[in-house]
């Protein structure tokens, strides 16, 4: 199995792009998960993305500031006029630079909360919708309660909070893709290794198969190579099993919410992609559904 993200250590070959020294991708299609000063976690602005863009070579991003409905949260009631309005301009400034920008949105999926997320996504003009289950701090994995959840658990008893709603999220039929779907992983890391998640295919079949099911893409989110777990959301084992039961459509992002994040990974997550046999990304460009392929230096030989 290939090392990927910081504990990679690999010999370049010509033209290959040293991942360990310089984690930020270049000359790559696209970056589908950004996070910008709209953003209550994020305090990048857009047009910083964009210039970064133009200098690392990445043609494409799409723009997935946060939303909440439960109004305890944070991303609660944004302003979506005033984030279209902020990313459409920018997608005009930066077009002739050769950058193309996408206004798009992550959800924080709840199952009790469906109907107001449906409702306000038919609503409006979105290009890209990422659905993510996130962790709040009623959850069992919230830092101060997550070690009182996994005592004396099962891995099964311990995730099936987590990916009951991914799953539910999977099957709603709402997004373009499925972001960081075992997000988990981040918060159990102390008493669950990725190791054991890739053990364990059989947790994530009922999910995939909704994908699949549902006609709804997969993200591989390289955020994780940054944080505990040290590996992409999902791993390149689930990835691989998702390509197999059928699915089709797979999107890759950085989950940046700090410049430095700046699609942090890219690289590696397009491996992941291209070792699983997938040749193209998927992406929605507002009411078209485009297949972008893979560099070349990505093919499999």
């Amino acid at each position: 199995m290939r090392l990927i993200g910081s504990a990679a250590k690999r010999t370049s070959s010509p033209g290959d792009i040293d991942t360990v020294s310089d984690p930020q991708g270049r000359d790559l299609p696209l970056d589908a998960h950004l996070h910008t000063d709209r953003s209550s976690d994020s305090d990048v602005p857009i047009d910083a993305y964009a210039a970064a863009a133009v200098e690392r070579r990445i043609a494409e991003l799409a723009i997935t500031d946060h939303i909440d409905f439960d109004p305890r949260w944070p991303n609660y009631q944004p302003d979506t006029e005033e984030r279209e309005r902020v990313v459409r301009m920018a997608a005009e400034r930066w077009a002739p630079l050769g950058i193309a920008i996408r206004f798009g949105l992550e959800v924080s999926y709840e199952s009790a909360r469906e109907d107001e997320i449906r409702e306000h996504l038919a609503t409006r003009r979105y290009d890209f919708v990422i659905g993510s289950v996130h962790v709040g701090a009623e959850s069992p994995y919230h830092v101060s309660r997550v070690d009182r959840w996994v005592a004396g658990k099962s891995i099964d008893e311990i995730v099936a909070p987590y990916f009951g709603e991914v799953e539910s999220a999977a099957r709603s039929g709402l997004f373009d893709t499925l972001g960081h779907l075992d997000f988990v992983k981040r918060y159990v890391s102390d008493h669950l290794s990725p190791a054991a998640f890739a053990a364990r295919l059989d947790l994530y079949d009922p999910i995939l198969r909704a994908l699949v099911e549902s006609g709804t893409g997969l993200e591989v989110n390289t955020s994780g190579l940054r944080q505990a777990p040290r590996e992409t959301y999902p791993g390149p084992a689930v990835v691989a099993r998702f390509r197999k039961l059928g699915g089709e459509r797979l999107s890759t992002g950085s989950d940046a919410h700090r410049m430095d994040w700046f699609a942090h990974g890219l690289e590696d997550g397009y491996r992941v992609a291209a070792d699983a046999g997938f040749e193209d990304l998927f992406l929605r460009r507002g009411a078209e559904r485009v297949a972008i392929p893979l560099p070349a230096r990505f093919r499999r030989r």
